[in-house]
């Protein structure tokens, strides 16, 4: 396991030019080393490199220096890796800031990479006393900046441990002049120990990342020999952490410092760095916080943006550039929706003059519920699941929490809940919320888990933003003791008509709870308290130039078009003959752009009646997507013609209403329900409400009660048949599919043939094209295979698959490929193509299945059987010639 976080990894290493430090380090002392001038692509300055192995305090510390190669002073950074990581991680982006006028020393912590010693989880004596080691070496070098002899001017940056040695290195050294901490703790002990409940699961991998017990330092690995095998975390084990922690000299941090914290974080909550920024602050020195996407639990780390802001923090502190921006004093990133491109989550920012901390100002929500048994189980098995550490920074789990959710279970009898009236409004939440229960137990210690869930219409999909759970731990409780609980720091929109959802569990996978059986007793005390940043808003944006100058462009391209441009002809008049017929396409050709004798679709004839699923086959390249994009009047055919119940499509064409068209997936904003979704689409069309015949396309779809659920926690199968009954609204009498079953499952895709066929029942036309040859052979009742632009068959699914003109040759022995090809050329046979079993060969007009057989016999081919093939997989590539 590797804490440093593929998504923060990323964000250490790339690079736009003008980036800035995510992640700290620094190399010290003596030793031998090796130069190196790397020379710059293009014009970019060129960069030396040091490479050096340095003896500090008993231990040897692998590093690496950059410098610009211009031989002046310029101030230094620090760039400490992850949990896990090395200085190897660092090498690109250490480079980077050197062409840009720093000095930037990279380093391998304590037990890392090539260095010696044991992990002491940034100990005072060691890890923190090593960084001052290598600020003493940077005082010596003379591509440094000097503030005065001995104190180089030099920033420290790092994300996680590395961001946690940047705070440290600034309480312990004075010298050290600016900091940017990333998604990193302020206090270890509350970080692991929450509350004194044990983080199991976090701490674990940790030591499992360290290599082992072993490799840290016997203290350490004493107190977590202790505190894992008991689950209850001793007044020793927090003591030992806290001496570890930036909290410990907070007192002494009064450097400029920049907080940038993960959302999506179950292992350093906001609250880390809430604190951090009050004590900071408390100091005098200017602080500045911004909570990213991302986090240790996934989603979007922000590399781009958060890497330019570092780099301008450190040019205005480090640089002294008075006229660098550094950014507003709070920034919170919120999804704003699904890319439709790609799925990725839409981003975009919120900003304060001011830090609002996690309290803000304070809205009541009135929450009802009686009083609820709650059961710890034996064991504290099954636990409920609320994130799933090490497990959500990659796939599809990042991505949801990219949109603030994830997989979440409470277990029935292991919880209580107390529930909100429906919302009349709006509510963003921003900060921690707080409520006060009572809890009695039948054990004097309780150990519960605080969350609050965003619930949807009628009590469905219910979502646990950002996947965080506040556990806190009850002595006293047999007694009965009212308890107020500090719920999870979020940044959380709920919907207007949602409820909130206030839930106190027995369990969590994530943390220890006692071992032996109890029975809580909970019940409610006051309303839920929720916070609100009403200073925080979303900034417009600036009006790009195209905006002022697109409408004067416009005119004149009117004008000159008015003047200059032949009149065009009108569209020819709809066909009276075929008002009835979904689909008639004559003649059709599209060529390559810039291209006089190159086709991607040519001389394609098809027609297409009621009732029909039309399977559109061909290989890679056809012409299929082509032939779709010109059908729904995307683009205009160079020859021939579409007719769509007799009107000729041309783009806008009003006739286009009646076809629905689902292709390359469709975008759904992930906060709104299904149903939600499909009433904002259908009203952007600026049709009548009545002409959407929603229930009958939702039933046709088959999606049930998942309509009432928040997009978000939609599987793909799921995401599929709402686009599908987004392409069905209206219920148009002519439905395009473009590859409908991609990245389903067998079952999913079951679904999806099923949703295919009971919508052609009803009178109307589906064209699918798919590469699943097997499922089209199940779901249409109609082909037009197509290869290299032109029509190779179309007809019934069963006349293709079992067309007389098509033989399967079982042999006793393989046929070698120049024996094939002679097959091939004999006069009678249109193609042949070797197969597992024998021969697939297809007959010219004429050609018998006799005439073959002798032919087979002359060419010694050792024939054991003769028959019509079944398989439409057999009969594609008999018709495309073995070209797919």
């Amino acid at each position: 396991m590797d804490l440093r976080l593929p998504a923060l990894r990323r964000l250490l290493r790339r690079r736009p030019r003008r980036f800035a430090a995510a992640a700290a380090a620094v190399v010290v002392l003596v030793g031998a080393g090796t130069w190196t001038a790397a020379v710059a692509s293009d014009d970019a300055p060129a960069v030396r490199a040091d490479e050096r192995v340095m003896a500090v305090d008993g231990v040897r510390l692998d590093t690496s220096f950059f410098t610009p190669a211009d031989g002046a002073r310029h101030p230094a950074v620090l760039l400490a890796h992850g949990f896990g990581g090395s200085k190897a991680d660092l090498r690109e982006q250490a480079q980077d800031l050197a062409r840009d006028g720093y000095a930037v020393l990279t380093w391998s912590a304590r037990g890392f990479g090539r260095s010696t010693g044991k992990i002491g989880l940034n100990d005072p004596k060691a890890e923190v006393a090593d960084v001052s080691r290598l600020v003493d070496w940077l005082a010596r070098r003379p591509e440094v900046r000097l503030d005065k002899t001995g104190d180089p001017r030099v920033g420290v940056a790092g994300g996680s441990y590395g961001g946690a040695i940047s705070l440290l290195a600034a309480g312990h050294d004075p010298r050290i002049d600016a900091i940017a901490p990333a998604v990193t703790y302020w206090n270890l002990a509350d970080a692991l120990f929450p509350n004194g409940v044990f983080k199991k699961l976090w701490t674990g991998i940790f030591f499992n990342t360290g290599g082992g017990c072993a490799r840290f330092e016997p203290a350490l690995c004493r107190m977590y020999d202790r505190v894992a095998a008991s689950g209850t975390p001793d007044q020793a084990a927090r003591k030992l952490l806290e001496e570890r922690s930036p909290s410990a000299v907070g007192d002494a941090i009064k450097v400029p410092t920049l907080l940038v914290q993960g959302q999506t974080d179950s292992l350093f909550t906001l609250d880390q760095a809430d604190a951090a920024a009050k004590a900071i602050r408390a100091n005098g020195a200017p602080v500045d916080v911004d909570w990213i996407a991302g986090g240790h639990d996934g989603g979007d780390m922000e590399t781009g943006r958060v890497q330019n802001r570092v780099h301008a923090w450190f040019d205005r502190y480090l640089k002294g550039d008075e006229d660098t921006a550094t950014g507003p004093a709070f920034r919170v990133t919120r999804t704003g929706g699904v890319d439709s491109t790609d799925g990725a989550a839409q981003l975009r920012g919120a900003t304060a003059d001011a830090y609002p901390g996690l309290r803000g100002h304070r809205e009541s929500v009135a929450l009802t519920g009686r009083e609820q048994r709650v059961a710890n189980p034996a064991g504290a098995s099954p636990p409920g699941v609320s994130a799933l550490p090490g497990l959500t920074g990659s796939g599809a789990l990042s991505q949801l929490s990219a949109l603030g959710t994830g997989v979440s279970l409470d277990f029935p009898g292991q919880y209580a809940h107390f529930d909100s009236a429906p919302l009349t409004r709006d509510l963003r939440v921003t900060g921690a919320p707080t409520a006060t229960v009572h809890l009695t137990s039948t054990s004097d210690e309780a150990v519960l888990f605080g969350k609050v869930y965003d619930v949807g219409p009628d009590g469905s999909g219910q979502v646990l933003p950002a996947q965080l759970v506040t556990p806190f731990r009850v002595t006293g409780a047999k007694a009965g003791k009212d308890v107020t609980v500090t719920l999870p720091a979020i940044d959380h929109e709920v919907r207007k008509g949602h409820r909130l959802r206030l839930v106190l569990a027995s369990t969590d996978l994530g943390y220890a709870s006692p071992m032996a059986p109890a029975t809580y007793t909970v019940s409610l005390k006051g309303n839920l308290s929720v916070p609100t940043a009403p200073a925080v808003t979303t900034a417009a944006a600036a009006l790009p130039a195209w905006v002022w100058w697109l409408p004067a462009a416009g005119a004149a391209l009117a004008l000159a078009l008015l003047l200059t441009a032949r009149r065009r002809t009108s569209a020819p008049a709809p066909d009276p003959d075929l008002t009835e017929v979904p689909l008639v396409i004559s003649g059709l050709g599209k060529r390559y752009v810039r291209s006089t004798d190159r086709y991607a679709v040519r001389e394609l004839s098809f027609r297409v009646e009621k009732g029909q699923v039309l399977g559109l086959l061909g290989p890679n390249g056809a012409g299929k997507t082509t032939t779709l994009r010109m059908l729904m009047g995307l683009i205009t055919p160079d020859t021939g013609e579409i007719r769509v119940f007799g009107h000729v499509i041309r783009p806008g064409a009003s006739v286009l209403s009646r076809v629905g068209a689902f292709v390359e997936g469709a975008g759904f904003l992930p906060h709104l329900s299904g149903r939600e979704n499909l009433e904002l689409y259908w009203r952007a069309t600026g049709r009548p409400p009545e002409d959407a015949h929603l229930d009958e396309a939702l039933q046709i779809a088959g999606l049930g009660d998942a309509l009432a659920r928040a997009v978000r926690t939609y599987s793909q199968g799921m995401r599929q048949r709402l686009a599908i009954a987004q392409a069905m609204l209206g219920l148009p009498d002519l439905l395009i599919l473009d590859e409908p079953t991609n990245g389903l499952d067998p079952p999913q895709i079951r679904e999806m043939r099923e949703v295919m066929i009971r919508y052609a029942a009803g009178g109307r036309t589906v064209i699918v094209s798919s590469h699943l040859l097997a499922e089209v052979e199940q779901t249409c009742t109609h082909l037009v295979v197509m290869d290299r632009g032109r029509l190779v068959q179309a007809g019934p699914v069963r006349d293709i698959v079992g067309s007389g003109d098509t033989l399967l040759i079982g042999t006793a022995t393989p046929v070698e490929e120049p024996v094939v090809e002679k097959v091939a050329a004999l006069p009678a046979v249109a193609s042949a193509v070797r197969t597992e079993d024998g021969l697939l060969v297809r007959l010219e007009a004429g050609g018998t299945a006799e005439v073959l057989v002798v032919e087979l016999v002359r060419l010694a081919v050792p024939v054991a059987s003769v028959g019509p093939h079944r398989r439409l997989e057999d009969a594609f590539l008999t018709l495309i010639g073995g070209s797919a």
